[in-house]
């Protein structure tokens, strides 16, 4: 009974310097993807463990170099210093992977806040290699609100941690009066802003 006693005692008092080392465990940082484009360097941070199969198929492709030698080749403009740059394969059958199952916000918790980056798509679950980035907070592509534009919302899976302001001076860069059809025309950009490659950053040592 005294030796219990004991190591009860000895255990309560080394709890503190127990919890103190589980708290310094540093968490894995979620991966960050480097896009070096023809108007400056965005870094995406991916999160994969909230969008797990959205996150996922973004770092396929980027692990598989199918957005090297791409583009950003749309802007919407909601007013000024709000709206979207969108990017990606644009369907090329040569670099686009199968639709993936759709990741709403109602399920991954994640928000179209300001630097979102979340998929294109036409109907839920047909996005493929194709993204945009919230510039702003635009909330409305949030699944299961009541002003949302689409009753699925769009798949966030990250956000813009460095360039923001490359992706705003994307918002505001030329476009055709011409080309797109019905609701896109006037926002594809001319010229296109070139992906030049997309690589994963290299996880710091520990």
């Amino acid at each position: 009974m005294i030796r219990r006693t004991l190591a009860a005692l000895a255990l309560l008092l080394l709890w503190p310097t127990l919890a103190v080392a589980q708290d310094a465990v540093p968490p894995v940082p979620l991966p960050r993807v480097v896009m070096e484009t023809s108007a400056g360097r965005i870094v995406i941070e991916v999160n994969d463990r909230q969008a797990p199969i959205t996150g996922t198929n973004f770092l396929r492709y980027v692990d598989e170099h199918r957005f090297d030698g791409t583009n950003f080749y749309r802007a919407v403009r909601s007013a000024p210093d709000l709206g979207l740059v969108q990017a990606g394969t644009n369907n090329d059958p040569a670099r686009t992977l199968p639709p993936i199952t759709h990741e709403p916000t109602t399920v991954t918790g994640l928000s179209h806040v300001d630097g979102a980056v979340s998929m294109a798509r036409y109907g839920a679950g047909t996005a493929t290699g194709d993204f945009f980035v919230s510039v702003g907070s635009t909330p409305s592509y949030d699944a299961g609100r009541p002003f949302s534009i689409d009753a699925h919302g769009f798949a966030v899976f990250g956000k813009v941690v460095e360039g923001m302001e490359v992706v705003r001076g994307i918002l505001v860069a030329p476009t055709s009066p011409t080309e797109g059809d019905g609701f896109m025309r006037g926002q594809m950009l001319e010229p296109r802003i070139d992906i030049i490659t997309a690589r994963r950053e290299p996880v710091p040592a520990t």
